[in-house]
């Protein structure tokens, strides 16, 4: 039988992954008034073959909580919540990450608590729409641009939320720095207007990132602290700009510095977005010398040719995880793959679309 190093382990630091899959960070809108539920607990211990879970994005504030029903990790019934998911987690064998995810602009006040404030690098309306529970779609709203004490304080919140995520047990913490979100709308001119220490050229709009990796780092420890990318993403009304490849280069330099525990890159080209270009993946990794996780439409077999490449050292899987929570040993036993995929219920709030999708050996007739 042919011996796949995508099962094998893993040191990522000083953290030991029994193998190089990775459940990738999903939103999935079942956290009830933003905290964890028990369902919660459910899917994530179903999936916990996983060597890395990512969490999905959790909220470091009442002003990150863009989408309806997306957990937070400002609170401590938050915090004792997500713990309950750790330990179960752990309980099954795999570690876990917690997703630090601030929506900046790509948000609306009916998510949000009384008195949240939708900030941005600029006052740049996205466009298109968003769902409310209360009001079905709604449009965009137009962002207040942050203040240099906006900016500081948003980096104190990520750093609370990132020593919040260590209380409650987690591994480490992934910062989204991808997908249109606030970190992102910092990078891109398309979003990112200022003309102070924040803005202009790209070394400047990557301020902010580097800044904010930095103060968590230094909050909870280098090696728990991983950082999501998506360049040529155009998620979230994020158009494709000149500067991206060399943006993203000087990032890899910077990050590689700080000597983080790992980038996670991803590429949505299985999505409709322009493919990152294999060359600007390559100065990635060359740039940046601790673990790279791969993402983006993946196969077995893809994930397999790349890590033997040895163009990343992990590999991150989505979709495949919803409706298939044994999707580790069906890998490991070619077994088949469930097309079973309610898509209507992905962001909805209930058990079904969510804790129902059966194991393979529940499948058999």
């Amino acid at each position: 039988m042919k011996e796949y190093i995508l099962f094998s382990p893993y040191k990522m630091g000083s953290i030991a992954l029994s193998n190089r899959i990775v459940m990738a960070p999903m939103t999935r809108c079942r956290a009830i008034d933003n905290i964890p539920t028990p369902s919660m607990e459910t899917y994530y211990s179903q999936r916990a073959t996983a060597g890395l879970i990512i969490t999905e994005g959790t909220a470091p504030s009442a002003n990150g909580l863009g989408y309806a029903r997306i957990p937070g990790i400002f609170s401590t019934e938050q915090m004792f919540a997500w713990k309950k998911i750790v330990d179960s987690v752990h309980d099954e064998g795999s570690k876990i990450f917690l997703q630090i995810m601030h929506t900046g602009r790509i948000s609306h006040p009916l998510n949000m608590p009384e008195n949240s404030i939708i900030f941005a690098p600029s006052a740049v309306k996205a466009k298109g729409q968003m769902w409310t529970d209360q009001k079905g779609m709604q449009d965009y709203m137009i962002p207040m641009e942050m203040s240099i004490s906006d900016i500081s304080n948003s980096i104190t919140e990520f750093v609370i939320a990132a020593e919040n995520a260590m209380l409650a047990g987690f591994d480490g913490v992934e910062i989204h720095g991808a997908n249109g979100y606030l970190v992102e709308q910092f990078l891109s001119p398309e979003t990112n207007l200022r003309s102070d220490n924040y803005g202009g050229g790209f070394e400047n709009r990557c301020r902010y990132l580097l800044e904010l990796v930095e103060a968590v780092a230094a909050g909870v420890g280098r090696d728990r602290v991983g950082i999501r990318l998506s360049p040529f993403g155009t998620a979230n009304d994020m158009p494709v700009y000149d500067e991206i490849e060399s943006t993203y280069e000087y990032l890899a330099k910077q990050l590689n510095k700080l000597a983080i525990a790992y980038i996670h890159l991803v590429d949505h080209s299985s999505m409709g977005t322009p493919v990152v270009p294999q060359h600007l993946t390559n100065v990635i990794r060359h740039h940046f010398k601790k673990t790279v996780i791969l993402s983006g439409g993946y196969t077995k077999e893809k994930a397999e040719v790349d890590l033997l490449k040895k163009e990343g050292d992990l590999v991150a899987f989505a979709k495949l995880f919803i409706n298939i929570p044994d999707l580790v040993d069906r890998f490991k036993n070619n077994l088949p793959l469930s097309d079973n995929l309610a898509t209507d219920l992905f962001y909805t709030n209930g058990e079904e679309g969510y804790t129902d999708y059966p194991a393979y050996k529940h499948e058999l007739v």
